[in-house]
């Protein structure tokens, strides 16, 4: 199987063609307003429309509502959630059911501990991510640019597709890939020249390492 690649975080039409044009198979919209990367329902709708048909948009949600979800499957049209609060088990399993759209439930890792809430997340969610921890005090989950032990993954018995984020950059994803042997990868931050603004250089820089350490593994 192929290595998932996702850019997360996009907010302008320019930088979403960068990454679609680069092989992008994932781009993700956030809908968050403590983020620097938040984006409006009117940007979403218009992006939305660009990337349709050329990868799997991605809407990154935390804890949000349901009348936010509906205004985001209204405008993006996505064709998956990501959740990156403290949706509960229960909660994942509603929004699956209300919007009949593929969840990913985001999993703040920071020790083996932190791996205790997966299986029951595995039971209801299509795909996890596995990201780095935010430190106490911050105003969002992610993108933080923290990066996590990933030999806390190395042994890891999961059947469920899952991706790794947090801290990742074209020059530490192959190592991430081979510590983890996750089919999947996802990154903001690192493909930035200040937060919450996309560099085109960097996001054609990730793709093209991601595909190396992909074609090596093969």
């Amino acid at each position: 199987m192929s290595l998932l690649v996702k850019i997360c975080g996009l907010s302008t039409r320019e930088t979403l063609e960068v990454a679609l044009a680069a092989g992008a198979d994932m781009v993700g919209f956030v809908f968050f307003p403590p983020s620097p990367r938040h984006l409006s329902l009117e940007g979403a709708r218009e992006l939305g429309k660009q990337a349709k048909g050329r990868a799997t948009k991605v809407a990154l949600t935390v804890d949000a509502d349901d009348a936010t979800l509906e205004n985001i499957v209204e405008t993006l049209r996505p064709d998956l959630f990501q959740l990156h609060g403290k949706e509960t088990t229960a909660r994942v399993r509603d929004i699956k059911s209300k919007f009949g759209l593929p969840v990913m439930k985001v999993i703040a890792v920071e020790t083996s501990a932190d791996l205790a809430a997966l299986p029951g997340y595995a039971d209801v969610a299509d795909r996890i991510l596995f990201d780095a921890r935010a430190p106490k005090g911050a105003t969002r989950p992610g993108g933080l640019g923290a990066v996590f032990d990933w030999h806390v993954l190395e042994k890891l018995d999961l059947q469920l597709p899952f991706m790794v984020s947090g801290g990742l950059s074209a020059d530490n994803v192959a190592e991430a890939v081979r510590v983890t042997r996750a089919g999947g990868v996802d990154v903001s931050s690192g493909v930035e020249s200040g937060p919450g603004i996309k560099d085109p250089e960097l996001i054609r820089n990730f793709i093209r390492a991601a595909r190396q350490e992909e074609l090596m593994v093969r």
